[in-house]
């Protein structure tokens, strides 16, 4: 697993990288394909269970850490809010509002 670095990188990219990474990520795993925007959980493709593995795949593939607060389920409903999570703890405004 490769750190991908926003050192440089456009926000648009970093957006895009984090997006495709985490759609791979979720395909590989659930053999779903899924929308940026779909609700995860709310859907019945994910269990509390694998937000934790989500917690681990984005502070390993981003570098970075989640604690505290941003440690809530509405980060990790669907791809665009873990866009804007990881934009929001690398220092830079994701597309994701956290929907």
């Amino acid at each position: 697993m490769t750190s991908i670095s926003n050192e440089s990188v456009p926000k648009e990219n970093l957006d895009s990288a984090v997006q495709a990474e985490m759609l791979g990520f979720l395909l590989t795993r659930t053999k779903t394909s899924w929308e940026p925007d779909t609700d995860l959980f709310a859907s019945g493709g994910l269990s509390s269970l694998f937000a934790m593995q989500l917690v681990v795949h984005l502070e390993k593939t981003f570098d970075l850490s989640i604690r505290g607060s941003d440690l809530r389920l509405e980060n990790f409903r669907t791809v665009n809010a873990m866009v804007g999570l990881v934009g929001r703890l690398r220092g830079s405004a994701g597309v994701g509002t956290g929907d």
